[in-house]
C-alpha cells in the first residue's frame, strides 16, 4: 500500500504531466480548430438551408426525401392500411425503414462538401494573388549562369571538355596557353 506522501507525489506529477499536456501546441491548435470549425460549420449550415436548398427545392419541386420510408410490416403482411408519415406507420407497430433520412443526410453532404471546397478555393486563390503581388514588389533575384564545362575544338568543330588538352575525336594537340585563357576566360 501506498504512503500518503507517495500518493501526493505521484498526484503532483500527474499534475504537472496534465498541464503540460494541456499547454503543448497541438492541443491549443486542435482546441482552436475544433471552436473555428463549429462556427464555420454554423455559417456552412446557414448557407445551405438558407440559399442552396431553396434552389434546389425549386428544381425538385418541392420534394422532401428525408420523410420517405418503406413499410416493411404493410409490405410483408400484404395489409391495406397505407400511412402517410413514418410517426403513423411506427404508432400502429410497423416496421419501417426511412431511407428518406438517409438520402436527405447523402444529399447534404455533397451540397456541403461543395460549399466547402468553393469557400476553401476561393480563400486559397486569394492568397495566391496576394503571393503573386509580393513577388511582383520583391522579385528573387536571378542566378548567376553556370559555368561553361565544354568548349569546341578549334580543328574538328566538335565539343571537348573544357580542361581538355587533346580533343578525343580528331587527337590535336591543343596548346596549353589557349587552354589555359579558356579555362580562366
Amino acid at each position: 500500500e501506498m504512503s500518503d506522501d507517495a500518493k501526493k507525489i505521484k498526484a503532483k506529477k500527474f499534475g504537472k504531466e496534465f498541464k503540460e499536456f494541456l499547454t503543448k501546441g497541438n492541443v491549443i491548435s486542435l482546441a482552436v480548430g475544433v471552436v473555428i470549425g463549429g462556427a464555420f460549420q454554423a455559417i456552412v449550415k446557414s448557407l445551405v438551408d438558407g440559399v442552396i436548398m431553396p434552389i434546389v427545392g425549386a428544381f425538385t419541386a418541392n420534394i422532401d426525401f428525408s420523410k420517405a420510408f418503406w413499410d416493411i410490416t404493410r409490405t410483408l403482411d400484404r395489409t391495406e392500411a397505407v400511412y402517410a408519415t413514418i410517426e403513423e406507420a411506427q404508432a400502429a407497430a410497423h416496421v419501417v425503414v426511412s431511407y428518406g433520412a438517409v438520402i436527405t443526410a447523402v444529399l447534404n453532404f455533397f451540397i456541403i462538401g461543395f460549399i466547402v471546397f468553393l469557400i476553401v478555393k476561393s480563400i486559397n486563390s486569394v492568397g495566391d494573388v496576394s503571393k503573386k503581388a509580393r513577388k511582383k514588389r520583391h522579385p528573387e533575384p536571378e542566378a548567376p549562369a553556370p559555368e561553361p564545362t565544354t568548349k569546341e575544338c578549334p580543328f574538328c568543330c566538335s565539343e571537348i571538355a573544357i580542361k581538355a588538352s587533346r580533343c578525343p575525336n580528331c587527337t590535336s594537340e591543343l596548346s596549353i596557353e589557349a587552354t589555359a585563357q579558356e579555362v580562366t576566360a
